[in-house]
């Protein structure tokens, strides 16, 4: 069966939702110190659902994982290192800048970095984007990305700047936007590797294919190993928090402030809240693999489909936990208006990889 592109946008799309989505369940988790739900949720996204869900999707995984190049294995574990700075600090974005101004600054640079350098390393950036009807609409949706993605956010900065110190607390607890910006571009940057890292691992996809798997989830051994590169990076940064903090007994419901009965944190429902929350995480690349499968030959114009995605929902999580209820009419319709250039975006991009086909 041949690409489908408007499947794939469609996939994207899910994808974008459970990225959005991730950090919700998060905000449920009581009494555990950041450091304690961030490794708990991380444990299912870069370990536990990476492997069952490629067991279960992909034929003899162990047999493909045990013929995959040392070179590759390394390339793709090495940007998965360098996603996982991006992922650690995106978590930190989230509590300075919340969901929606805290998306737009991160994915903004991350699309840029992570749609464009892929082409521009293989050098057929001309080739693909600049000598062909079907590049240069996806270079159009790219433009139209970014558009979108600079109108949501002005209107979160514009936002920002008309609440008291008061309100932006009210909203975001640890509001604070110089350094939730200094943090978004850090991790931006950083988290585009992750395209780099799916990239590598070509030659994995070759070998699940060749073992039998069918081409929409010979992408799911690769995330094996990316995403173990980003476990390295976050399980040495939350160690560190744990050790300089103690607060290892939070696991076993010890109290976050000792000598307090009511300080002791709900387990059960931190555990389930922080599984729920690793597992959108992990199920944004899930269907973003799915995505990638049916993008023909211009698969790289799947990371800015991912991107426009996770800020369209990203958005509306925004206004569903009413971090713009004291925006202005204005500026609501402003953001709604980003909102629908990356519609828009989308929709020329999957058009785009229509004319390849």
């Amino acid at each position: 069966m041949p690409p489908n592109p408007l499947i794939g946008v469609l996939f994207h799309w899910l994808g974008g939702l459970s990225s959005a989505s991730f950090y919700v369940p998060f905000r449920g988790v009581k009494r555990w110190s950041w450091e304690i739900f961030w490794l708990t949720g991380g444990i299912f996204s870069w370990v536990i659902a990476p492997w069952l869900f490629a067991a279960i999707q992909t034929n003899d995984l162990l047999g493909v994982v045990a013929q995959v190049p040392a070179s590759v294995a390394g390339y793709c574990i090495l940007f998965g290192i360098l996603w996982g700075f991006g992922g650690l600090t995106y978590g930190l974005t989230m509590r300075y800048l919340g969901l929606s101004l805290g998306m737009a600054v991160v994915l903004g640079l991350c699309t840029v970095f992570g749609t464009l350098i892929p082409p521009i390393f293989n050098g057929d950036f001309h080739a693909k984007l600049l000598a062909t009807p079907s590049g240069r609409t996806i270079l159009l949706g790219l433009v139209i990305t970014l558009a979108g993605i600079i109108v949501v956010a002005l209107a979160g900065a514009r936002k920002d700047a008309a609440l008291s110190q008061s309100q932006k607390s009210a909203v975001v607890a640890e509001f604070d936007f110089r350094k939730g910006v200094a943090v978004a571009v850090f991790s931006g940057i950083m988290s585009s590797c992750f395209a780099f890292g799916l990239a590598a691992g070509e030659p994995i996809k070759a070998l699940s294919a060749a073992a039998g798997t069918g081409p929409l989830w010979t992408g799911l051994p690769t995330l094996c190993f990316v995403m173990f590169g980003g476990l390295l990076t976050n399980a040495a940064w939350c160690g560190y928090l744990i050790a300089r903090n103690r607060s290892a007994g939070q696991w076993i419901g010890r109290a976050a402030a000792a000598g307090t009965e009511v300080s002791r944190p709900p387990l059960l429902a931190n555990f389930l809240l922080c599984a729920l929350a690793g597992t959108l995480w992990y199920f944004q690349f899930f269907f973003y693999t799915m995505g990638e499968s049916q993008m023909g030959s211009y698969g790289f114009s799947s990371w800015t489909l991912h991107m426009a995605s996770i800020i369209i929902f990203g958005t509306i999580w925004g206004f569903a936990l009413r971090e713009w209820k004291d925006a202005a009419p204005r500026i609501r319709a402003m953001v709604w208006g980003g909102i629908a250039l990356l519609v828009v975006a989308t929709i020329v991009i999957g058009y785009g990889n229509m004319l390849a086909a």
